[in-house]
């Protein structure tokens, strides 16, 4: 057992919400015609604040059970992962991180993910907060930002949320399967390659 429950659920719910805020932003923006202008504010609107709420309920969880020790940076055994993902993968070589209960995520991994969760997510919250709260910021506020600048910056992020997101998912096709590393986020468990190998020898 590698994730737990609740960790399997906040993953999958904050897909879930990040991917409506991407799609119903896209609309806000007039990319596209889906739903409508009001309905897509209304939406995205919804999906952030739960999004907030479910963020709450990780953060506490995760410094309650000390789970937020994966996501210490590590410079130990940093380039043999970045090899596998750039070299090692397509030559079909084993992956020279092994997850244990203790340590969950590689030190690549652990790098994106403190990356996405101090500097991408505070300054699209930030940002979409300030737009959100527009029509009550201060004047001294209103004097030395405008709601254009707020809004570029909040589109910026989120772009470069959508390229962690890629770049996620694409690492998880890089398994023995395509979904051999996306199953454990499903049913919590991670199959040792020890049994694999075994297996294919008998």
């Amino acid at each position: 057992m590698i994730f737990k429950r609740f960790e399997r659920f906040w993953h999958w719910s904050q897909a879930l919400l990040i991917f409506t805020l991407i799609g119903t932003g896209f609309e806000i923006h007039g990319s596209y015609s889906l739903l409508s202008f009001a309905t897509a504010v209304e939406v995205h609107t919804f999906a952030a604040w739960a999004l907030i709420v479910l963020w709450v309920f990780a953060i506490f969880w995760h410094l309650t059970t000390g789970e937020w020790k994966h996501y210490l940076p590590t410079s130990k055994g940093l380039f043999a992962v970045a090899y596998y993902y750039a070299v090692g993968a397509f030559k079909g070589e084993d992956h020279p991180y092994k997850k244990t209960t203790n340590a969950k995520h590689n030190p690549l991994q652990r790098l994106a993910y403190l990356g996405f969760k101090l500097l991408i997510s505070p300054v699209i919250w930030v940002s979409g907060m300030l737009y959100l709260f527009y029509s009550d910021w201060p004047a001294a506020l209103a004097d030395v930002l405008s709601l254009q600048s707020v809004a570029y910056v909040h589109t910026a992020a989120a772009f470069a949320m959508m390229v962690f997101i890629i770049g996620h998912v694409y690492m998880t096709t890089l398994g023995k399967t395509v979904f051999s590393h996306i199953k454990p986020m499903i049913t919590g468990y991670e199959e040792p390659e020890k049994q694999e190998s075994q297996a294919k020898d008998s």
